[in-house]
């Protein structure tokens, strides 16, 4: 137990040395928000890599694999087709080169639409950013059983990711984000085989789990693994985490070149991932895991080398520590985006547009701070991880991600048009569960996202028909890019 101590440890005080050590280089604004535009293609694919995949997918996706085997790829597989078109995305995101998903939003809409889409981030940001806390505390509670609660491991991992994001902002998040994900991917890989060749080889694997398992579609049903598609798909394509880092990149060349990257990579990681917890689903079908599966990757990394040789038993603390700091890496960045929300569309916007840098970078930290008390406080009422980020990509995916896309691809979205579609999804995805109970059954056992992006893209396309077409110098800026 001790190494797994001492790993975490380590771990820790190297994110903290990069955090303190970037602090230097934040003087402006720009330097806090989007690291002063320098990020080049090497650091911005980690960065990228380590604020996807996160408890989404190492414990929502990882207990859905334990559960029901190679289906849960269909929720990495949503992400997987949304970066396929994020590679067109990506050039033209750099030459818009602004802030936030919010100063778009105003400038190829009106500031109703900024205001809206304030909303839905903060609503979406820190539902994610409190899942992250209970994925962290769970890991912390394992290692330490005797010593830290669960919800005491939420209390520390948030004090951690506060601190080491209101350090130095979004160059900070880089570039610990480099450092943990060079981490997480090489100590996945090489954990995996390890873990297959302790539960008797693949065959063996095979035979001690049923056949639905290692299928695509029978255990879960088509329209069920839509369900997981289209929200992780959406989410993608307007994230606007995703987005600040293309506003963070040196270049559009380093922008397109970090899409490159970033799709090996996250095919590469999610599917590792899968493996990983459908092998420990044959390891230890039963026991304490089996009624906490979202736990089983940290489990493996806990009890699947304990009584190997000395370099495995280190390979699972590795593997334990990975899953910490991508925990960690994967707070940050969520936690960080709707922080940069508030300062620079609220506070910059309309409260004290006059404020100097050093005022700026002041509200930022507190609105870090805040924020991250907010999820905090959320993470302490979710049982549910896979719940939980199935609601949070839900509210951006009918909210935000189709009004987003119509900003670059479409000329006749209106504002009006943009104002109702946010409105109305964020609305139909809020209210579902108590809505849902009092539908005819087809309709009210589905989750949101069906409703809530019909209702969405009904609203964008139908408003944009009936309402006067968008002035051209609404068009002009984005049309540059």
């Amino acid at each position: 137990m001790n190494l797994y101590a001492a790993v975490i440890a380590v771990i820790v005080l190297v994110l903290l040395t990069v955090s303190l050590a970037r602090l230097g280089k934040v003087k402006t604004k720009a330097d806090y928000l989007v690291a002063g535009r320098s990020l080049p293609a090497f650091v911005l694919v980690f960065t990228l890599l380590s604020s996807w995949i996160g408890s989404g997918s190492l414990l929502g996706g990882a207990e859905n694999a334990y559960k029901h085997g190679f289906v849960a790829l269909w929720q990495a597989g949503g992400g997987w087709a949304g970066l396929l078109l994020i590679y067109f995305i990506a050039p033209r995101a750099r030459k818009f080169a602004q802030y936030t998903i919010p100063d778009l939003l105003e400038t190829r809409y009106n500031q109703t639409a900024r205001v809206l889409g304030v909303i839905a981030i903060l609503l979406t940001y820190t539902a994610i950013t409190s899942y992250q806390f209970i994925g962290g505390g769970d890991i912390l509670h394992l290692i330490f059983p005797d010593v830290i609660t669960p919800i005491l491991g939420r209390y520390i991992l948030a004090a951690f990711v506060i601190v080491f994001t209101a350090i130095a902002g979004m160059s900070s998040v880089a570039y610990m984000d480099l450092f943990i994900g060079l981490l997480a991917t090489g100590t996945m890989c090489l954990a995996l085989p390890v873990l297959i060749h302790r539960a008797g080889g693949w065959g063996a694997v095979h035979a001690a789990l049923p056949a639905s398992h290692f299928t695509v579609f029978d255990d879960l049903g088509f329209m069920k693994s839509l369900e997981l598609f289209l929200p992780t798909c959406l989410l993608l394509l307007g994230n606007q985490s995703m987005y600040q880092k293309f506003f963070s990149a040196k270049s559009e060349k380093d922008a397109r070149r970090a899409v490159v990257g970033w799709i090996i990579g996250t095919v590469i990681l999610e599917t590792v991932i899968v493996a990983i917890a459908v092998t420990g689903s044959a390891l230890f079908p039963t026991g304490e895991v089996s009624k906490a599966p979202r736990e089983i990757l940290a489990y493996c990394g806990l009890h699947g080398f304990g009584d190997s040789s000395a370099p495995l038993r280190l390979l699972g603390a590795l593997l334990m520590g990975a899953i910490f700091a991508k925990i960690i890496s994967t707070a940050n960045n969520w936690l960080f985006s709707p922080a940069t929300n508030l300062v620079n569309d609220i506070y910059a916007r309309y409260i004290n547009p006059e404020a100097s840098n050093k005022k700026i970078l002041i509200v930022s930290r507190l609105m870090v701070v805040l924020l991250g008390l907010w999820a905090l406080f959320q993470s302490l009422g979710t049982e549910s991880v896979l719940k939980k980020a199935l609601y949070a990509y839900t509210i951006y995916s009918a909210a935000l991600t189709p009004v987003i896309l119509a900003a670059f691809f479409w000329k006749r979205a209106t504002a009006a048009a943009a104002v109702a579609s946010i409105a109305v999804g964020t609305a139909v995805t809020v209210s579902w569960e108590w809505v849902a109970p009092h539908l005819p059954l087809a309709l009210g056992e589905r989750d949101a996202i069906f409703p809530a992006l019909v209702a969405s893209l009904i609203c964008l396309f139908a408003v944009s028909r009936v309402t006067s077409a968008p002035r051209r110098e609404q068009l002009e800026q984005l049309e540059k890019a």
